[in-house]
């Protein structure tokens, strides 16, 4: 709990209960004066008139001890919070699973009286513990910290006979058992160590067997971080807090270095990296920044980090950094490829180049925000292709089924040419059997048809004329028509909401050149030509 902010008062958390305020936690001066948690508030001033009390947050208690579960990532990347304190009556804490990461800080004990001590620049006041099991470091953490330490420290094999002296409650039981173990005389969790797990079940319930074997480490309990815990992660510990950009863009060249030859061993490539700075002030920042495909070239992955090292703010200084990887796929050992371009002896292939390109426009802008169109199972023009990424095989890149034509088997009529502008009027129109995925489209799509109005000699025939936008277009020539019916493999009911158009392409006095079609009798705009 935060220190109050005059330490000479007694101070305590207060919340209704009941229709009245009764006390939630309470700090070792409050303690002091014969104050519990649970007492009226009526009553609590009745015994201490100096009491300081401020409303009791769970919510914001919560996401505070969440973002300091996030700094004690500094320390390692297995941290949780843990409420099992606060069921059994205590406080809720963090586990730290430490395996590995002690060495980095001077050993185990130079590691706790790092933590206790920042905790306390921070106003916190906090005790510690550090066992072979997530259940013994809660148990000694909270009822067997020294006097004259705020940390304890149980050695390996030690376990058994540290917890023998605790009571009960460090085994996190509720209070009804709590009161039974009570009432029968077992005062020690060494009472319970004679007692085997068949005696124990039938009278107290398979809890108090389960929660004993989980504190001695007989019994697995895994630490459920808040984060999932990347494969790779490399970390950088300065003697003296930096602050510079200078700095920073040094500490990270060192982690991408560390963190591209472990890729590079095990022929992985990063697809998303997290660089995270911890601060000296308990605050976490961290810079996410994402790949269109694998890559450990520590020199792009530089320069990508490079667009955003500007905007960091590292406060009164950055003390640890972290980078890791945790997203990552197979990449093999790379080999150059011989140009087919002229004076290009560079000897990179041009799909890398692509992706470099594209990495820089997406840490700039997003790489949600650079796309490709792929083509999707639809001959409506305005539905017949997706945004996809813009490298990687996309979400809908089949291609359509066979095109059904309503004039000839397999064909599609090509050129219709207009009656009164063009030779040859009356003529049966050209066929041809070009796929219709090569047809001519307009540069500019519109997202959705826009009606017009137009007017043409022959009901079959394109406009000699149409107004589009409150302006009057004359045609001087026209392409057409090239029919796309609706979906054949769509229900009856769809299809039918669906009619056939018939496209033409038509050029204006002003030497424009549209896309249109006439569907249901009414005609309508889709497309501009460059």
């Amino acid at each position: 709990m935060p220190a109050p902010d005059s330490v000479e008062r007694p101070f305590a958390l207060v919340v209704p209960e009941h229709s009245r305020l009764v006390l939630a936690a309470i700090d070792d001066a409050a303690a002091g004066e014969g104050l519990r948690p649970g007492l009226p508030l009526a009553e609590a001033r009745a015994l201490v008139p100096e009491l300081a009390t401020a409303p009791f947050d769970p919510a914001g208690d919560g996401a505070a001890l969440t973002r300091l579960a996030e700094w004690c990532g500094r320390y390692t990347p297995w941290a949780a919070v843990d409420g099992s304190g606060r069921d059994a009556g205590g406080v809720a804490g963090i586990l730290l699973d430490v395996t590995g990461c002690a060495h980095l800080f001077g050993g185990e004990a130079a590691m706790l009286d790092d933590l206790i001590r920042r905790l306390g620049h921070f106003g916190f006041t906090a005790r510690a513990g550090l066992a072979e099991s997530a259940g013994g470091a809660w148990a000694v953490a909270r009822f067997a910290a020294a006097h004259d330490s705020a940390w304890r420290m149980v050695p390996p094999g030690a376990l058994h006979t540290a917890l023998a002296s605790l009571p009960p409650d460090a085994l996190r039981l509720d209070a009804a058992t709590l009161d039974l173990m009570a009432r029968l005389g077992l005062r020690r969790i060494g009472d319970l160590y004679d007692l085997p797990p068949v005696t124990l079940a039938p009278r107290f319930g398979p809890q108090v067997a389960r929660r004993l074997a989980q504190a001695l480490g007989c019994e697995a309990e895994p630490i459920s971080p808040r984060q999932p815990v990347p494969s790779y992660l490399v970390r950088r510990i300065f003697a003296e807090p930096i602050a510079t950009p200078d700095d920073i863009a040094r500490g990270l060249a060192q982690l991408l270095d560390a963190l591209t030859r472990r890729l590079e061993t095990e022929q992985r490539g990063a697809r998303r990296l997290e660089f995270g700075l911890y601060r000296v002030d308990g605050t976490l920042r961290r810079l996410t920044l994402g790949t269109s495909r694998a890559q450990r070239d520590p020199a792009h992955l530089k320069r990508l980090f490079a667009e955003h090292l500007d905007k960091i703010d590292p406060g009164f200084g950055i003390e640890v950094m972290t980078l890791a990887a945790p997203l990552t796929e197979d990449l093999s050992a790379l080999q150059l490829v011989l140009s087919d371009q002229p004076g290009d002896g560079t000897g990179r292939s041009r799909t890398g180049d692509l992706a470099a390109l594209i990495d820089r426009l997406g840490s700039r802008l997003g790489l949600d925000q650079v796309i490709r169109p792929v083509p999707r199972e639809s001959y409506l023009p305005e539905r017949a292709v997706a945004a996809a990424p813009a490298l990687g095989s996309g979400a809908a890149t089949r291609p359509c089924p066979p095109l059904r034509q309503a004039q000839g088997e397999d064909k599609i009529l090509n050129a219709r040419p207009h009656p009164e502008l063009v030779e040859g009027r009356g003529r049966r129109p050209a066929e041809s059997t070009q796929p219709w995925a090569f047809r001519p489209r307009p540069v500019r799509l519109l997202p959705r048809p826009e009606p017009i109005e137009a007017i043409a000699l022959l009901p079959d025939h394109a406009p000699a004329r149409f107004r589009w936008r409150r302006l009057n277009h004359a045609v001087v020539r026209a392409e057409g028509p090239e029919r796309i019916e609706p979906e054949w493999w769509l229900a009856s009911d769809q299809a039918a909401a669906q009619p056939a158009r018939d496209y033409f392409r038509v050029e204006a006095e002003d030497g424009r050149r549209y896309w249109l079609y006439r569907a249901a009798g009414s005609w309508f705009l889709h497309g501009v030509f460059a």
